[in-house]
C-alpha cells in the first residue's frame, strides 16, 4: 500500500488576485482623499475674507486644511 501526503500551498495566482485587490482598494482610498482635499478646497474658497476670518482662517490656511495637515 502506498502513501500519499497531501498539502496544499497558496497558489501564485492566489497571490496575485489578493495584490491585485489589495491594489484597488488602495487606489481607490487615495482618489477618495483627492476628492475630499479638493470639495474642502473649494468650499472654503467660495468664503469671503469677512467670512474666513469669523472661522479664525486666513486664505493661506485652506490648503493645509485641505491636506489635512493644519495645525493652531
Amino acid at each position: 500500500m502506498a502513501a500519499f501526503e497531501h498539502t496544499r500551498t497558496q497558489s501564485a495566482g492566489r497571490a496575485f488576485g489578493t495584490a491585485l485587490v489589495s491594489f484597488y482598494f488602495s487606489a481607490l482610498a487615495g482618489v477618495v482623499s483627492w476628492n475630499n482635499a479638493r470639495i474642502t478646497r473649494k468650499s472654503l474658497n467660495k468664503l469671503s475674507l469677512r467670512e474666513l476670518d469669523d472661522l479664525g482662517l486666513i486664505p493661506g490656511d485652506i490648503e493645509d486644511i485641505a491636506r489635512g495637515t493644519f495645525r493652531r
